[in-house]
């Protein structure tokens, strides 16, 4: 098993935290990982993207022009890379900031509502861990225990008490993900 994913939003989002994690996740259970970042120089509202590769084989290369899977958080990522995504991938995302919905007809969309319902949660901090969680469920190439494990590793010790939090995000995203199309 190999999946591809990029992850792309705004910076602040939690773009690079959420790819970070999947990679930890990935390396808990033993599994080939790549994590490689791209963003501007704006610390918050500037582009942001990250390419995880898990894979129980070798890889060969962390560059990636298709995806398994994309995961948009916002419209000038869905602009960009939507076309990217592999005929019967898997594109998800939030569609709050979002003005054109996918079009793709070939490739699996769903849609979680993770920025509202991290504004319901009251805590804005863990809108990635809910569409992580969504996109878990969808395709769960990591199990939720490495992912807890993931969360350890990637955050300073000194927010170790949020681990739980994030869980709830993530059981959440899983929750409330909804199918908006499958091929």
């Amino acid at each position: 098993m190999t999946e591809e994913i990029i992850i792309a939003g705004f910076g602040g989002q939690g773009v690079l935290s959420m790819g970070k994690i999947l990679a930890y996740s990935g390396i808990m259970q033993d599994q080939e990982v790549s994590w490689m970042p791209s963003y501007g120089p704006e610390m918050r509202g500037g582009t942001a993207n990250v390419t995880v590769i898990i894979s129980d084989e070798r890889i060969s290369s962390p560059i990636l022009t298709h995806f398994d899977t994309a995961i948009i958080l916002n419209q000038q990522s869905m602009d960009k890379f939507e076309e990217f995504v592999k005929p019967g991938g898997l594109l998800i995302y939030d569609p709050n900031g979002i003005s054109r919905h996918p079009t793709r007809k070939d490739i699996n969309i769903y849609k979680v509502e993770a920025s509202k319902e991290a504004a319901a949660m009251g805590f804005r901090k863990i809108f990635n861990m809910i569409v992580l969680g969504g996109y878990l469920k969808v395709k769960p190439v990591v199990i939720l225990e490495n992912v807890i494990k993931g969360l350890k590793k990637s955050l300073p010790e000194r927010y170790h008490h949020l681990i739980p939090d994030n869980e709830k995000a993530i059981t959440k995203g899983m929750e409330i993900v909804e199918v908006v199309q499958t091929v």
